[in-house]
Order: C-alpha cells, then sequence, then structure tokens
C-alpha cells in the first residue's frame, strides 16, 4: 500500500513539472519581432577603392639584360664535376643517423647464423643492432664491418660547396 501511494506522489509531481513546462505566451515576442522587421534598412557603406598596384618601367642604360644569360652565369649554373663521392639524397635516413658519431656508444655483439651484428646505445638510453651496410652518425657513415673490438665505418664529408671525400671512422667498444 506504502509503495502504491509512492508511486502515485511520483506521478502527480511528474504531471506538475510538464505542467509547468508547457509552452510559454509568445505574443510580447512576436510583436518585438514584427517591429524590427518594420523598420527601414540604414544606407550602405560603399565599397573601398582598391589600391593601385606599383608600376615599375625597367630603363636598361647599359645594365645587363636580366633575361639573357651571359657566359658567366651559364658557368656558374652548371654542376660541377666533382669526384663522383656524393650521398645519395633520396636513400632514406636510419635512426642512428640521427646522432653525431661520438655520442653513440658500442655496447657489445651478437652472432647469428655466421652474421655478426654490432649492438649500439644511443644517447637517449635505446639499444639498437646495426649490422653491415647500415648507416649511422651524420656524416652518412655506412657500416663496412663488425668486430668484437669495434665497428668500421666509410664517411661522405663535405669539403667546399658541392665537393665531398670518403674517410674512415670507428666506433669502439666500450668496457
Amino acid at each position: 500500500m506504502m509503495r502504491a501511494f509512492r508511486h502515485g506522489i511520483g506521478a502527480l509531481v511528474a504531471c506538475g513539472l510538464l505542467a509547468a513546462c508547457s509552452q510559454p505566451n509568445l505574443d510580447e515576442l512576436e510583436t518585438y519581432v514584427a517591429r524590427v522587421k518594420e523598420r527601414p534598412p540604414g544606407p550602405l557603406e560603399p565599397i573601398p577603392e582598391p589600391p593601385q598596384p606599383y608600376r615599375f618601367i625597367y630603363e636598361p642604360d647599359n645594365r645587363r639584360d636580366p633575361f639573357v644569360m651571359d657566359d658567366r652565369t651559364a658557368q656558374a649554373t652548371m654542376p660541377r664535376q666533382g669526384t663522383g663521392i656524393a650521398p645519395d639524397p633520396l636513400r632514406r635516413r636510419e635512426a642512428l643517423e640521427n646522432y653525431s658519431l661520438d655520442s653513440l656508444r658500442m655496447v657489445g655483439t651478437l652472432e647469428q647464423n655466421d652474421t655478426r651484428w654490432g649492438l649500439v646505445m644511443s644517447p637517449d638510453g635505446i639499444l639498437h643492432k646495426v649490422g653491415v651496410g647500415d648507416h649511422m652518425g651524420k656524416n652518412y657513415g655506412e657500416i663496412r664491418s663488425i668486430s668484437a673490438e669495434g665497428i668500421a665505418l666509410k664517411e661522405i664529408v663535405g669539403v667546399g660547396p658541392g665537393g665531398w671525400r670518403e674517410r674512415d671512422a670507428s666506433l669502439s667498444l666500450r668496457q
């Protein structure tokens, strides 16, 4: 019986709340909107004039023609003939090429199926497994050999504008 009484009271409260949420009188709002719509529109501001572009007239007065290439300019734009040594710009850089060679540390080797791998620790504490042919260091260093004592690399370093040369580098095992 008490349960039915509670349900009855709950139903009455719900009905009261629904009656309170009924649609309000909108007459006042509708008259305000009608008054605003009856107002005459105000004048529009005129469109501003676009700025005039700056005009430049080229008068050569013994200057070189910028559209004609002379011998000196043509020679400067020619590619330089080098030794043929250059880094491959299309090769995807490897993780250890983000660090200079002196910041890397060889911590050991690993042998598997007659293949020797080097274990190199990067400055951020990540251990990397490297093999012959992998790259490391900022100077495009390619691993040539891995021994128990260290890793031998061949780096490509820049010499002057457009010039490159190879040099040997190594990473020794630190105890």
